[in-house]
């Protein structure tokens, strides 16, 4: 019988799929046989088992409570990604008024401005591409007959952030949170629609969060070719159970949900990660080895994007860190350098090993 050699854990600085807390990890190794005095895994259970819809409007329930959704929205658990909702969003929306206005700010932003060109009049209402996007623009060109604004909260390859909803004068306000969501507190009624992918703060890849105002979860506001599994008036009728969901992920969400609760809730998890990030940008800050390329008021809280002095030296450290168990350093093809991506499960001290080994490596390498 070949011998199975257990590793330890690594620190995984991953911008998604990102690490989960250990403790949910432990708790789904424990009850993937047996969910629940069920006899069966979650992976194997029909949906329409009543245990499975307990685990769903669990998710539910926690995910208003910790995110205090008011009652006048759906919560939706969809599947394909962030990037399916893309194509979502404007054929849900664009149907009484045929404009949309994007915030260009990163690449996701641009994808999603891209997709919706496909089915109506869309606007750039502000970029910043021109400069390769290291900042958030503060002034927006928003149409006052628009449908809705669309913005990507937290820019996950270049590492902005918008830190409050911006003005959008009245019109509605959609918002991509893939890479931010549960991070810290936000007013759900400052949006419309808010939507995120999993495999950041949530769970594994493959469930997909969509948080809609109520009243415009209508087929008046629908485009007539939409199809029905991007339906959004679909999935609430049938609350998230038009079709077998990706159960497996939603109830690892459940479990995430129930961690974050346990922690105190999204405040007290700010509160960390705002300790988190601050560790690692004062180090950035005060030395002159690493350059952070964003303009500081705009810097994300989840994603680090940061160079050494040359690409070989880029390269060096992304191996030499490996080694050390700081593990899916290297950037983006798009920005290069490295990106550390310190979402909710990153523990503190993982930062704090980060920077201590980048204080050794600028120390061997001037």
């Amino acid at each position: 019988m070949k011998e199975v050699i257990i590793m330890s854990r690594v620190y995984n600085f991953s911008a998604g799929p990102s690490m989960l807390p250990e403790d949910v990890l432990k708790q789904a190794q424990a009850e993937f046989l047996d969910y629940n005095g069920s006899g069966m895994s979650v992976c194997e259970m029909s949906h329409r088992s009543k245990w499975y819809t307990d685990i769903n409007d669990e998710a539910e329930a926690l995910l208003r409570e910790l995110m205090g959704i008011p009652d006048d929205y759906y919560v939706m658990f969809v599947q394909g990604g962030a990037s399916t909702q893309f194509e979502a969003v404007p054929l849900n929306l664009l149907g009484k008024n045929n404009k949309a206005d994007y915030c260009v700010t990163g690449n996701f932003a641009s994808k999603a401005c891209k997709e919706a060109k496909k089915y109506g009049d869309i606007h750039e209402a502000s970029s910043s591409k021109a400069d390769n996007y290291i900042y958030i623009p503060k002034q927006l060109d928003v149409r006052p007959d628009a449908a809705y604004v669309h913005i990507t909260n937290n820019n996950t390859i270049f590492g902005t952030e918008y830190k409050s909803a911006p003005d959008t004068k009245g019109v509605p306000l959609v918002s991509d949170m893939s890479s931010d969501i549960l991070s810290r507190v936000v007013n759900v009624n400052d949006y419309a629609v808010i939507y995120a992918g999993a495999q950041k703060n949530i769970a594994p890849a493959g469930v997909t969060i969509v948080i809609a105002k109520k009243s415009l979860v209508d087929e008046d506001y629908t485009l007539p070719y939409c199809p029905t599994m991007l339906k959004w008036s679909t999935q609430a009728k049938e609350h998230s159970l038009y079709n077998t969901p990706p159960c497996f992920p939603t109830y690892m969400a459940m479990l995430v949900f129930r961690h974050l609760k346990k922690l105190g809730g999204v405040a007290a998890m700010q509160k960390y990660n705002e300790e988190k990030a601050a560790i690692l940008y004062d180090y950035l800050d005060s030395q002159d080895f690493y350059k952070a390329p964003v303009v500081k008021e705009d810097r994300s809280m989840m994603n680090v994007p940061f160079v050494s002095p040359s690409e070989e030296l880029n390269a060096k450290f992304v191996k030499e860190a490996a080694a050390e168990g700081l593990v899916t350093l290297k950037g983006h093809r798009l920005v290069g350098g490295m990106r550390a991506s310190i979402y909710n499960a990153m523990p503190i001290e993982g930062v704090k090993k980060l920077v201590e080994f980048m204080k050794k490596f600028a120390a061997e390498n001037k």
